[in-house]
């Protein structure tokens, strides 16, 4: 009888559940490298309004400072966002790391099964042999009895009769 875990279905239901959880930090970690574009983004939107800004007349400076300053807001709100993606990341990363220890948890013990169902098979096994030698060795001992039955007959004594020797 081949070897079946009776948890299997649990462990394959927490590989899915840890291959989610890892899809989920995927997604997490695009969303901050996202965010961190966004903020590139934007600083370099800054430094090309601070130069434009320096060769613009005066009357488009309250323009350009009041653009900087929304800017900056968004430079600041987007900071804010990262962090949070950041956080929220973390609390992935550490779901990721209980779903991968509740797998191990399980393959481990798949694993233990397995090798005592390897160590009941050899038992088995070895009974199996044990028992098939003794067959054979009363069998042989049978056949020797019997052709030594043959042999008294041959000789003519009656193996009924006690031996003599």
């Amino acid at each position: 009888m081949p070897f079946r875990y009776r948890l299997e279905k649990i462990l394959n239901f927490r590989i899915r559940k840890k291959d989610e959880q890892l899809e989920k930090v995927r997604k997490a970690q695009m969303e901050v490298a996202r965010v961190e574009g966004m903020i590139r983004a934007n600083i370099e939107q800054i430094h090309k309004t601070r130069d434009g800004m320096k060769l613009a007349d005066a009357m488009m400076l309250q323009h350009y400072d009041n653009f900087l300053q929304n800017l900056y807001q968004k430079d600041l709100d987007l900071k804010e966002r990262k962090k949070a993606a950041i956080r929220y990341l973390q609390e992935q990363i550490e779901l990721l790391q209980e779903r991968e220890k509740e797998v191990k948890v399980l393959e481990k013990h798949k694993e233990k099964k397995l090798e005592e169902y390897k160590e009941e098979e050899k038992k088995l096994e070895l009974k199996q042999l044990n028992e098939t030698g003794s067959l054979r060795h009363f069998a042989r001992t049978k056949e020797e009895q019997q052709e030594e039955l043959e042999e008294l007959i041959k000789l003519g004594i009656d193996p009924n009769e006690q031996s003599r020797f």
